[in-house]
């Protein structure tokens, strides 16, 4: 089990990601709402988190909010990886507090793949690892009861009732915010 929460960052080569958006990255303010990537809109940025926390929002017909990711303190965070290839954004990125946040744009990491196969090759797998957190997360939606995913992400990240609201939290869990109150009290 990993200690991150997104278990991602063990599978790629995360410092060289960090060096590249704190080195040739300009360093932006995010004010709590504001979006990082908006939905419709080709992302713009990838991003290393130095302070806050952020969500990945999927918004159905009705206009419901869907919780699909979240990332905080000393994470990355892009519309992976359809930014670096131009297409729009299935959904937003919302900062949950204030972020302060690295950004290179997407463009120039295209550019430096199409000059730098190592680079290139460093993208893919970085590419492959976030396919494998998000593969994971969708088989537990199918495999694992609520109270059992509950239970996973209270005893790995106890924390994240701090960075995000309940409403997210159980979004994210796929449950409504009642069960998770009732999962809570247990």
């Amino acid at each position: 089990m990993s200690d991150n929460f997104n278990t991602y960052i063990e599978q790629m080569d995360f410092e060289t990601w960090r060096g590249v958006c704190v080195e040739k990255g300009t360093l932006r303010r995010f004010a709590k709402g504001e979006e990082f990537v908006a939905a419709g809109t080709v992302g713009r940025y990838i991003g290393y988190i130095v302070s806050g926390a952020l969500k990945y929002v999927a918004r159905s017909a009705d206009g419901q909010e869907h919780v699909m990711g979240l990332v905080f303190g000393d994470g990355l965070v892009a519309d992976w990886p359809f930014c670096i290839y131009g297409q729009k954004a299935k959904l937003a990125i919302v900062a949950v507090s204030d972020c302060d946040i690295y950004c290179i744009p997407a463009c120039d990491v295209k550019d430096r793949m199409e000059a730098d196969p190592d680079f290139k090759d460093m993208v893919m797998h970085s590419t492959e690892a976030v396919y494998s957190t998000v593969y994971d997360r969708y088989v537990d939606l199918y495999c694992k009861s609520p109270q059992e995913r509950y239970d996973e992400l209270v005893s790995l990240h106890p924390n994240l009732f701090d960075l995000f609201s309940l409403k997210d939290i159980a979004s994210f869990l796929n449950i409504t915010p009642t069960h998770l109150s009732r999962l809570r009290k247990k």
